[in-house]
């Protein structure tokens, strides 16, 4: 399968993976939808519209077109390579947290070494890049960046990553603020059982945005670094 843009993910795998594809109505590692849970009586596929396309996952390196005279399996070589150098990451616990007006898991416990990966990641495979179109940049500042995410949007494409990075796994478009305590109950009990305790970053996966903007896994390495 051909991909229009590419990019590094963290996607769970087990039982988390299952229930979080469920919820999304995407898997990512398939590369297939899947039926929505039902949770309470929510419009389960009306929250998660926004981060279907995405499948159940943590942005390492955001998406990005190959730069010219890249080739996927180029691309694909690296990251293997990479993944060869990287230790795995070894975190207290995932947990169900409110980030603004969506909901996402987030780490807990000292996250230096997940951020300094992260960093490494998108420094590793920036030479794969291609610059961001005017369009884009215009897109992104309309969010009112920091001098800091200014800065990163023109050296790595993104405002978000190196110091601006926080590690997230989304799991809802953004919600009406009055909306967040109701979805919220009732996907704490849906979730939590397969949150792990603790919560170890082992592996990447390379994942491919095809035509009709669904991401599918390319490829998924172990750190053995």
């Amino acid at each position: 399968m051909k991909f229009d843009r590419y990019a590094i993910y963290y996607t769970p795998q087990g039982g988390l993976a299952e229930a979080g594809a469920a919820w999304l109505g995407w898997d990512v590692a398939r590369g297939q939808t899947v039926a929505h849970p039902n949770v309470a009586g929510l419009d389960v596929a009306a929250l998660t519209e926004t981060p279907r396309k995405y499948g159940l996952h943590a942005t390492i390196k955001p998406p990005f077109v190959l730069a010219e005279g890249v080739m996927a399996d180029d691309l694909q070589a690296a990251f293997k390579a990479l993944c060869t150098r990287l230790a795995p990451v070894t975190l207290d616990r995932l947990t169900l947290t409110r980030l603004g007006r969506f909901l996402a898991l987030t780490p807990e416990g000292d996250t230096a070494a997940l951020n300094a990966m992260a960093a490494e990641v998108v420094r590793g495979l920036d030479t794969f890049r291609a610059p961001p179109a005017e369009a884009d940049l215009a897109a992104r500042r309309q969010a009112s960046l920091t001098p800091a995410q200014e800065a990163n949007l023109i050296q790595w494409g993104y405002p978000y990553v190196m110091d601006a990075f926080r590690f997230h796994i989304t799991l809802t478009s953004k919600l009406p603020k009055a909306d967040l305590p109701q979805v919220t109950a009732a996907l704490t009990p849906y979730i939590t059982p397969h949150l792990p305790q603790p919560f170890m970053l082992d592996s990447l996966t390379l994942v491919g945005q095809a035509k009709d903007g669904m991401f599918h896994e390319v490829h998924r390495a172990t750190l053995s670094g």
